[in-house]
């Protein structure tokens, strides 16, 4: 399975993000007279997906024949480099990768992508409300998703099954108890990957919005206040887990996906438990030992409710990948995009399951129950938070991830974690 996860977002947010922001003269979509050349640039460099695009565009072309597809498949980092010298010069392809979100909102600011709210608003009903979303700036559509995902817990059923779990817990305090059990089984609860720290920002992010709501953070983005009580009742159950000492030996100074790593712990079955998004199992598995991962002993829950907290245990919080329309893309760009996202186009990336795919009907496709659960837990969400690292600003979700980091570490209070978000929110 090809893993376009959240991992590769951050260095592009803070890959000089004034750069992205500089506009100049820009390049155009169209090759000659009655011709529309279509410049993509996308993340799938290796297979099956590299196959599956490149099927699809010639599919494409042979059938608008004054259509060209111009494909530039890039590893992560190449892609991140190249996309920031071509938006510097204010020339950004007609179709690239996107993870939505405060980057995207920066692109759009500074005129490098296309409003395209008008030209979708005919079917962009067949797509998951909550993946369209994070490709929207000031109500306006300036993306379309391809995929989405959704953070859980993903579990070990054995080791559940030693420490006397029946089954995964719904609520806050039945996690703390299952964590009590698991500890006193002989077995790490949880795996973390603290070097990272963006790991670790998942945990406040959930508790944040099972205690606020979505309306609460959302708001807090507007005010760019996350000092509120909310948020540091938040931290205050986080540093209660945390004080349980839940996470295995040495996990400040391990990295995510590294043979010691956070995936690898929980693959190797010396880790009961990590807080990941959906492509957890892939990275399991090649990080293991056996290079097999936990196979069918590999189980998948939402994070628990919060007692008295204002959002919804259904309420989602993760990411995906998508596309951004630049701003001289010609028309055949759109619906090159919107051909991609048929029902029948998403099954054949689905059948891979490289993506957990976004347009209703194609979720039948998949083929790993893994993907399934992550699916059909998607399918029933009543809201969706993007991740709190993408969602904001580069700045504020880079200081999410590093207060957040200490607190778990010990070296911040949970007023301290808000008030450091806040303080660099409003200078933004």
């Amino acid at each position: 399975m090809t893993v376009l996860n959240r991992r590769s977002l951050l260095s592009l947010a803070g890959a000089s993000a004034a750069s992205m922001l500089l506009p100049g003269c820009s390049g155009g979509g169209n090759s000659g007279s009655g011709t529309q050349t279509v410049n993509w640039w996308h993340i799938s460099n290796q297979d099956p997906m590299l196959t599956v695009w490149a099927s699809l565009a010639k599919e494409y072309e042979s059938t608008h024949l004054g259509v060209k597809i111009n494909i530039t498949p890039l590893e992560n980092e190449a892609f991140k480099a190249k996309l920031t010298t071509v938006t510097q010069a204010g020339n950004p392809p007609d179709i690239f990768h996107s993870w939505g979100g405060g980057v995207l909102k920066q692109q759009k600011d500074a005129g490098l992508v296309k409003d395209i709210t008008s030209d979708t608003s005919s079917w962009i009903g067949t797509l998951l409300p909550a993946s369209v979303g994070p490709y929207q700036v000031d109500g306006k559509q300036y993306g379309l998703p391809f995929d989405l995902g959704l953070v859980g817990f993903w579990y070990n059923k054995d080791l559940f099954t030693k420490a006397g779990i029946a089954a995964p817990p719904s609520t806050w305090d039945d996690f703390l108890n299952a964590v009590g059990r698991l500890k006193a089984s002989g077995v790490a609860p949880l795996a973390l990957a603290g070097a990272d720290k963006w790991p670790g920002h998942y945990y406040w992010a959930y508790l944040a919005m099972r205690v606020a709501g979505l309306d609460g953070l959302k708001q807090a983005a507007i005010d760019k206040s996350f000092d509120k009580p909310e948020f540091v009742q938040a931290g205050r159950l986080l540093k209660e887990l945390v004080g349980l000492q839940p996470f295995q030996k040495g996990f400040l100074g391990v990295k995510y996906d590294t043979p010691d790593g956070q995936a690898a712990t929980v693959g190797n079955g010396t880790a009961a438990m990590e807080l990941m998004g959906q492509w957890a199992p892939s990275v399991q598995k090649s990080s293991s030992n056996s290079k097999t991962g936990l196979g069918d002993k590999l189980g998948f829950f939402t994070f628990p409710s919060v007692k008295d907290g204002k959002g919804k245990a259904t309420d989602a919080f993760g990411g995906g990948n998508g596309f951004a329309i630049g701003r001289n893309a010609p028309p055949a760009a759109i619906d090159f995009v919107k051909f991609l996202l048929s029902v029948e186009n998403q099954q054949k990336a689905a059948v891979t399951d490289s993506i957990v795919p976004i347009t209703k009907g194609a979720e039948t496709a998949l083929q790993d129950p893994n993907l399934k659960a992550v699916s059909k837990a998607l399918g029933a969400a009543t809201g969706y938070q993007l991740y709190l690292d993408q969602a904001y600003p580069p700045a504020v979700g880079q200081q999410v991830n590093d207060s957040v980091a200490e607190l778990i570490a010990g070296k911040a209070s949970p007023e301290q974690v808000t008030s450091a978000i806040t303080k660099v929110a409003k200078s933004q």
